[in-house]
């Protein structure tokens, strides 16, 4: 295949809404090359991750591979960087991970055969592959040629880019591919087990292009126009951002939710045209490490708890340190007032630790005020 009809493929993929992390190791160092070196890559790439060394591959996956060149390395590198893109990504992106691992001819013959196995995973698709070398046939860059060409073919097809590659490959040498869809009700179940961190629906009706989250979360039984009006004021005290909400799926005292009651939940902001991200987060410095750079817009009763020692086991240092980390990452508590055992309390009325003030935004009472709860609705309502 020429350099040209390779260039056209690579174009194709950055002209598609997906937005990509790479993980290669052993081979395919050409892909790369081919990925960032035609313009347009930065609509792609948000992240190419070469984990080369052992300890490299060993802190990438967070464990000791059975094997460092295998079908189940591919998978998991490929889950890894779905979930790594997952985080990168606009909210609703359309995201892919691509894991690559090979042993390929080096300045030393190897024992076993050469070979590559290759894996990319979307929010709904699991895609395997691994092709055998005939030892002694090729060069190191010749093998390495051949392993782009596939890899590049597998993110041309899970980017939707029809791609026809001429096989390289002799007749002796084999090709194994298998594929696994997803449901919907498997997602979340993927969710609700820690496979996969987040899932965002969508729905906003307004377009937004901004990375960063500006994030209500809350368990919303029911969603309710105090809600809404709040995340519209944070958003316009921001300054910028993709306003969502978010749901834990997981909490810290219960059971989690149901796959049921999950999606019972979403159908409230489809009906009213707002983003929500369902997560397995929740506790607060684990959301800020989700969601990196996000604004997160909570009431003063909140913010009461983030700063109460009593949370963290008695220990003042311990509640500045988690919070110190959340303040790393570049995260900021926007907080409205609330009533408080009968009282409308601002953040005003709280100390703040002189290092934390930064992260700590007030929303004005003049601009939100909304005494309402979705527990004194659900009374009324009987649910």
């Amino acid at each position: 295949m020429t350099d040209a009809c390779i260039r056209g493929i690579v174009e194709a993929i950055h002209a598609t809404p997906t937005q990509a992390v790479v993980y290669v190791a052993g081979g395919a160092s050409q892909a790369l090359g081919m990925l960032m070196s035609v313009p347009g890559a930065t609509n792609t790439v948000l992240e190419a991750v070469v984990p080369y060394s052992r300890m490299s591959m060993i802190q990438l996956l967070g464990k000791i591979p059975t094997h460092y060149c295998s079908q189940q390395t591919a998978v998991s590198m490929a889950l890894l960087a779905y979930n790594r893109a997952l985080k990168l990504s606009k909210p609703g992106a359309a995201v892919l991970g691509v894991g690559f691992t090979g042993a390929l001819a080096s300045t030393h013959p190897k024992l076993g055969d050469h070979r590559f196995h290759l894996s990319t995973r979307t929010s709904d698709r699991l895609w395997v592959s691994t092709v055998t070398l005939s030892k002694g046939l090729r060069t190191r860059e010749q093998e390495d040629k051949i392993s782009s060409h596939h890899l590049l073919k597998a993110i041309a097809n899970a980017c939707k880019v029809p791609a026809t590659f001429i096989s390289e490959l002799m007749d002796s040498e084999t090709v194994e591919e298998s594929e696994q869809w997803f449901s919907e009700d498997q997602e979340l179940e993927q969710l609700i087990n820690g496979d996969i961190p987040f899932k965002v629906y969508p729905f906003a009706r307004e377009m937004f292009n901004e990375e960063r989250k500006i994030i209500l979360p809350g368990s919303f039984n029911p969603l309710h126009d105090g809600h809404l009006k709040l995340l519209e004021v944070a958003t316009r005290i921001c300054g910028n951002g993709y306003p969502c909400f978010e749901i834990s799926a997981v909490n810290a005292d219960k059971p989690p939710l149901s796959v049921p009651r999950i999606k019972d939940r979403v159908k409230q902001f489809e009906k009213v045209g707002k983003t929500v991200i369902i997560s397995n987060q929740p506790l607060f410095y684990k959301k800020a490490e989700l969601f990196p750079g996000s604004a997160f817009v909570i009431g003063a009763d909140t913010a009461a708890r983030l700063i109460n020692p009593k949370y963290y086991d008695w220990d003042y240092g311990k509640m500045v340190e988690i919070l110190s980390g959340c303040k790393r990452t570049g995260c900021t508590f926007v907080v409205a007032g609330r009533n408080i055992d009968g009282v409308f309390k601002v953040l005003e009325d709280f100390e703040i630790p002189e290092v934390l003030q930064d992260i700590f935004v007030p929303i004005p009472a003049e601009m939100f005020r909304m005494d309402i709860s979705s527990t004194e609705l659900r009374k009324k309502g009987g649910l």
